[in-house]
């Protein structure tokens, strides 16, 4: 399963980093696979392990502020694994070109 995420705290100003990089460091002391990007991550793995992620990375924010907005986008496939690696190959197959990343 791939989970993309984007938390950001609530009226903190316009600088977000120093808190979206607590959370990324969160998500890549899990242990999961993820791909960051900059307007979200997106995390690859069971269910309950990236959920879990989720909810310990929304819960980080709050200690960092008392109002967070927590966006979540689910892409469930039966049976798939490294999809993180996969779809963005199959697009490059497709157009018979390396994409820029």
């Amino acid at each position: 399963m791939l989970v993309f995420l984007t938390i950001a705290p609530v009226g903190r100003g316009e600088s977000l980093s120093e808190d979206v990089a607590a959370v990324l460091d969160l998500i890549d002391r899990s242990g999961l696979p993820y791909k960051t990007g900059p307007m979200g991550t997106t995390i690859e793995g069971e269910w309950d392990a990236v959920l879990a992620l989720v909810k310990r990375c929304h819960f980080l924010m709050r200690e960092r502020s008392g109002r967070v907005s927590t966006c979540i986008k689910i892409d469930d496939r039966v049976g798939r694994s490294g999809e993180l690696e996969r779809k963005p190959a199959a697009l490059e197959a497709r157009l018979g070109r390396r994409l820029e990343r």
